[in-house]
């Protein structure tokens, strides 16, 4: 048989799952009056590298050489600056003020002139004498099909640091991840027909030359440097002439990922405004659970 429900008021059932009356006040409530406990300066024994907040989401929009040419995303932002043996603690809130900021005027965009003067800015609004900023977003590319043109949206994951420090000015790097096809050439060497391939994943990571402007889009240069050199790139869109296409060029690209990792080394060498840098290669193995890695670093 239904039960029959006899509500109480609201306030009521709030306080049947425990919600009290408020207590006896007796804390200030004005701003300037409150004790400021992050503010308090004595010796408290160690100076901290990086003190601040990460993973924290908001809209920022994207510059690109590819189409589309202009993206609104959703970013991910870790900001941090260090603090002397001296300071009890950072203000947090200090640096989701000054992402507002950025968002009010007309849209945060993820160029390097912008995020130089927004971490120039936070090092300023914190009264610190650096910070750094680390934000990753996804990075939405065309690409179309090798036979019909049809098109459709690939994407990478994309990040930039820039790191401020008050008489030494700035640094700046970046990152891409993107996804290719990668045909193992000891399968093709050893089978009288067919080799098994994978999808691999390609990790980029360079310090850009001083003075690097973004004439150049980083994105697009390092997103060619990872797929050219692969046995074949991913498609969104594939008709069956594209899919012989692709899986022919496969066959005749083979590439181990020590092979992989070497080639888009000398692609990021020939990139002049490119000054360090650091590849990975990880093979989602198609006859194994394990996966395949490599990698390798230079500075020129």
């Amino acid at each position: 048989m239904k039960r029959e429900l006899q509500l109480p008021p609201k306030k009521e059932r709030h306080r049947l799952f425990g919600s009290v009356e408020p207590g006896l006040k007796t804390k200030p409530v004005e701003k300037d009056k409150m004790p400021d406990l992050q503010n308090s300066k004595k010796d408290f024994l160690f100076h901290i590298n990086a003190v601040g907040i990460s993973n924290v989401k908001y809209p920022v929009v994207i510059q690109s050489s590819l189409s589309p040419e202009q993206q609104t995303t959703v970013a991910a932002f870790k900001m941090t600056s260090s603090i002397s043996y001296e300071a009890k603690g950072t203000n947090m809130s200090r640096f989701t003020e000054q992402l507002e900021k950025y968002r009010l005027n007309g849209g945060f965009t993820m160029s390097i002139n912008e995020l130089y003067d927004f971490t120039k800015e936070l090092a300023e609004r914190l009264k610190q004498k650096d910070a750094e900023i680390d934000v990753t977003f996804p990075w939405f590319y065309e690409r179309k099909g090798p036979s019909s043109e049809l098109a459709g949206l690939n994407h990478a994951t994309a990040g930039m640091k820039i790191r401020y420090e008050e008489g030494k000015g700035f640094t700046a790097s970046a990152k891409l991840t993107c996804a290719v096809t990668t045909l193992c050439p000891c399968s093709k060497e050893i089978s009288e027909y067919s080799a098994h391939n994978q999808r691999g994943f390609i990790t980029m990571e360079v310090e850009f030359a001083e003075g690097y402007n973004e004439e150049r889009d980083w994105k697009e240069a390092l997103l060619a440097a990872a797929e050219t050199n692969a046995s074949a790139m991913i498609h969104p869109v594939l008709k069956r002439p594209d899919e012989k296409m692709v899986t022919e060029t496969a066959y005749e690209n083979p590439r181990f990922v020590e092979d992989m990792v070497r080639l888009v080394a000398a692609d990021l060498y020939e990139l002049d405004f490119v000054s360090a840098f650091r590849v990975e290669c990880r093979n989602e193995e198609s006859i194994h659970l394990h996966d395949a890695i490599a990698e390798l670093s230079y500075r020129k």
